[in-house]
């Protein structure tokens, strides 16, 4: 299956920093009580919440996302751009824009993929976090286009928290329990690393009014943008 990506879209603070899948299709609206004996799960790395809040962030309402799976919600617990800007100490003040090279396999599961080297590791390693966890949740009536998640438009109140101490090694642990996918860069096929090349031309001209997502681009794909 192809990957489904998630790019260059900006991030509200707070609650919503690293939860917020990019994408969604508007769907019918009405409302229904989503009770099951799954847990919905939500990560952040902000403490202490004992109240997910619904923000305004790309979908221009307030919404609050999850997903049924603990495992899928491993990727928010960092973004590649801020993370990078930050180590890299480029000056922004605005809001930070998304990286997020995820889609998922034909089974179901999360995949993580590459889009440079090492990319993993410079994006999670030592990137601590929270995963919160809810029973009850009203289901927004977005179809977020995205397998085992959903948004709500109300309040959710927290039930649990995980702590995670390192993101990357929380990635490893549920990539070697079977639970999702990573492709790494050198494993990608020379086909995939041509559509890469067109896919990151494609990014770097439609950011250009976003900074912090062009200096984080021109410091991964230097060779790619060399020209542009």
């Amino acid at each position: 299956m192809e990957v489904l990506l998630y790019f260059g879209l900006p991030t509200k603070n707070e609650h919503d920093d690293f939860s917020c899948p990019q994408k969604f299709i508007a769907y019918p609206q009405h409302h229904k009580i989503l009770k099951c004996l799954n847990m919905f799960y939500h990560a952040s790395q902000i403490e202490d919440i004992t109240t997910l809040e619904p923000r305004v962030s790309n979908h221009e309402i307030p919404l609050v996302y999850f997903s049924t799976k603990r495992e899928n919600v491993l990727v928010y617990l960092s973004n590649a751009i801020e993370k990078y800007c930050k180590d890299s100490d480029f000056i922004y003040d605005g809001k930070w824009q998304k990286w997020g090279p995820y889609g998922f396999n034909e089974d179901g599961r999360l995949r993580l993929e590459e889009y440079y080297p090492n990319a993993l590791i410079t994006t999670y390693k030592g990137v601590s976090g929270y995963i919160y966890s809810a029973k009850d949740v009203k289901d927004s009536g977005y179809k977020l286009g995205i397998p085992d998640a959903i948004a709500s438009s109300e309040e959710v109140d927290v039930i649990n928290v995980e702590y995670i101490p390192d993101a990357y090694e929380a990635i490893l642990q549920a990539e070697k329990d079977g639970l999702i996918a990573v492709l790494r860069y050198e494993d990608l096929s020379e086909k995939r690393k041509k559509r890469i090349i067109e896919v990151i031309k494609e990014e770097y001209k439609k950011s250009i009014n976003h900074s912090d997502y062009r200096h984080f681009l021109i410091g991964n794909f230097p060779d790619i943008l060399k020209n542009e």
